[in-house]
């Protein structure tokens, strides 16, 4: 088992939800063993960008992608499924950490940078 650190959109997305849904997303991630990120499956997965590996784990209406930092499990994002946010995460599209950002806090203001 890891110990598991999360970013500040991971923080503010886990107090929005009740008490038992936050315990049920930590129980998952807590529980999380070497063996699974060496091999992932299904509710795991991993894919790279650049020299950084992500992995993914499902829960119902979530998505939790993190890394391994020091030994460390940290989630840099706790995402809703079938979001633009997820979608553009999972198939790996050209995007930064900012933008990422933007997209969560105003997707519109985002879409706008993006004509100019």
């Amino acid at each position: 088992m890891y110990q598991v650190t999360f970013s500040d959109q991971s923080m503010g997305e886990l107090n929005k939800m009740s008490v038992e849904e936050q315990m049920k997303i930590v129980e998952i991630i807590s529980n999380i063993s070497p063996d699974m990120l060496e091999h992932p499956r299904e509710p795991i997965g991993r894919f790279s960008r650049g020299s950084r590996t992500f992995y993914r784990v499902r829960t119902d209406e979530l998505r939790c992608y993190f890394e391994i930092k020091n030994g460390v499990l940290f989630s840099h994002y706790i995402i809703h499924k079938h979001s633009l946010t997820d979608f553009v995460f999972r198939f790996k599209l050209p995007v930064t950490e900012e933008q990422m950002i933007e997209q969560h806090k105003s997707f519109w203001k985002y879409l706008d940078t993006l004509r100019k």
